[in-house]
């Protein structure tokens, strides 16, 4: 069934892939991220309604109260959904694109009319990858909202098990190009559901943030075959920006993690730590020292030079704002303060960006880890909120630990460390932080917002 577009229609889809494309370089940029959403808003609006006025397009009222429906449901997780929540709701949203390509797959072949190969390839590749995105996302959504465990299900032969199933695909797909049958397309779907599911299983809880960007790229794909399948250039086009951005994104967190991309895509990477070398000790050794708001006043006052690393703590306490009344403080008194940023810290790239934009801290003191690390051994007081894996020392300098050779901030290289956590606990890997015995490290006990409340009612009355 191929499209026809009259010109205005056509002309309606250009203009909205471009402003997708313009939305996607908007949200590179904290200045420019909001506006790189209402071009995101504005592109899906012309073409849901240029899409409604395709010749012979016929608007069921069924359609009309799916729009209204998902635009409500839409609008209510954006007031209801808390910013410690988002990870879990873009893996369900991923969920979501990957259903409707099944759904629509099936709907064409249960509606006929396509003998032609290449449609049924495309119908084929449509449901085969939203099947793998729509039970991948959502246990990728149950694995980060708790429901599930975040420790890695490692089944005896994964890895032969993935080929089998992806073989057994293939096999499916094969079949249903020969015959068209709609038991093939769905035996096909079956088994790339289990697939979807062994691949998310197969990996840590630490390492879910690549997980997550990964489906987002999975959740383009699936919408660019459905383009095809459909004969819709729009659809074409925005997937493919959604699928090859995630793709690019995941590459440069598994960079960030020190991880291989190959890994990501197979499942069951991170699962399998190093041994520890002979002698070395299990845990880190040493005595941890504490630290009041007072005596953290004390060297503040005493310091030019400050650093924030903000981590999923500062977060969860919304302490955001309470962080942004203390920089006002610190720099009123001509003590220069900056915010070190992880690439993946807080579960996904740019979380403590946009909490940091939500406080109006300004853009131009919040630096990514390479921009920051050179200067940390010349910072006077490096605060730590909420903060654990980013600034383990253990990535560098200890073989035995999941998280060898992950990129870290190096804060252990100032003159002092204040770290605010809650209790001494490891973080989102599981894994004990040696920073914690570090000479230069001072632990401030509590909940990250009281904790910073007191810290800046402090700093008032000296």
């Amino acid at each position: 069934m191929e499209a026809i577009y009259t010109p205005p229609i056509a002309l309606a889809f250009l203009v909205a892939a471009a402003l997708f494309i313009l939305a996607l370089r908007g949200l590179s940029n904290q200045e420019t991220a909001k506006r790189g959403n209402l071009f995101g808003i504005v592109g899906m609006a012309i073409a849901i309604v240029a899409t409604l006025f395709i010749p012979d397009f016929k608007i069921h009222p069924l359609v009309v109260v799916a729009i209204a429906g998902g635009g409500a449901l839409g609008a209510f997780l954006a007031v209801r959904v808390g910013m410690t929540q988002m990870p879990e709701l873009v893996a369900l949203l991923h969920s979501f694109v990957g259903l409707a390509a099944v759904l629509v797959g099936f709907a064409l072949q249960l509606a006929g009319g396509h003998a032609d190969l290449t449609h049924k390839i495309e119908v084929y590749i449509d449901v085969i990858i939203g099947a793998i995105t729509v039970t991948g996302s959502i246990l990728a959504f149950l694995k980060l909202r708790g429901s599930v465990s975040g420790k890695p299900l490692l089944l005896p032969a994964r890895h032969m098990l993935n080929l089998g199933m992806l073989i057994a695909i293939v096999v499916f797909g094969v079949l249903y190009g020969k015959d068209g049958h709609t038991w093939a397309l769905a035996a096909g779907a079956a088994v790339a559901c289990v697939l979807g599911v062994h691949l998310v299983a197969a990996i840590g809880g630490a390492d879910m943030p690549v997980v997550v960007s990964m489906l987002n790229s999975y959740s383009g794909w699936t919408a660019a075959a459905a383009g095809f399948m459909l004969s819709n250039d729009v659809l074409i086009v925005t997937g493919a920006l959604v699928g090859s951005s995630g793709a690019i994104l995941s590459y440069i967190m598994c960079r960030a993690m020190n991880r291989s991309i190959w890994n990501v895509i197979f499942g069951g990477f991170g699962a399998d730590p190093p041994k520890a070398a002979a002698g070395a000790p299990a845990q880190p050794a040493g005595e941890v020292l504490d630290i009041d708001q007072a005596g953290l006043v004390d060297k503040l006052l005493e310091s030019k030079q400050v650093v924030i690393v903000p981590g999923y703590g500062m977060a969860v306490a919304r302490a955001q704002h309470a962080v942004r009344e203390l920089t006002e403080i610190l720099r009123g008194k001509d003590i220069g303060v900056r915010f070190a940023i992880h690439p993946v810290a807080g579960r996904l790239p740019g979380h403590m960006n946009v909490l940091l934009a939500e406080a109006s801290v300004p853009y131009d003191i919040v630096l990514e880890m390479d921009e920051i690390n050179g200067d940390l051994p010349s910072t006077d007081v490096v605060i730590v909120i909420g903060a654990n894996d980013i600034v383990n020392p253990g990535a560098e300098d200890d073989p035995a630990s999941p998280i060898y050779g992950m990129p870290v901030l190096q804060v252990w290289k100032s003159k002092l460390v204040v770290v605010n956590k809650r209790s001494r606990a490891a973080g989102y890997a599981g894994v004990d932080n040696p920073l914690f015995y570090k000479p230069v490290t001072r632990m401030l006990f509590g909940d990250a917002k009281g904790a910073i409340e007191k810290l800046v009612t402090e700093l008032r009355t000296r």
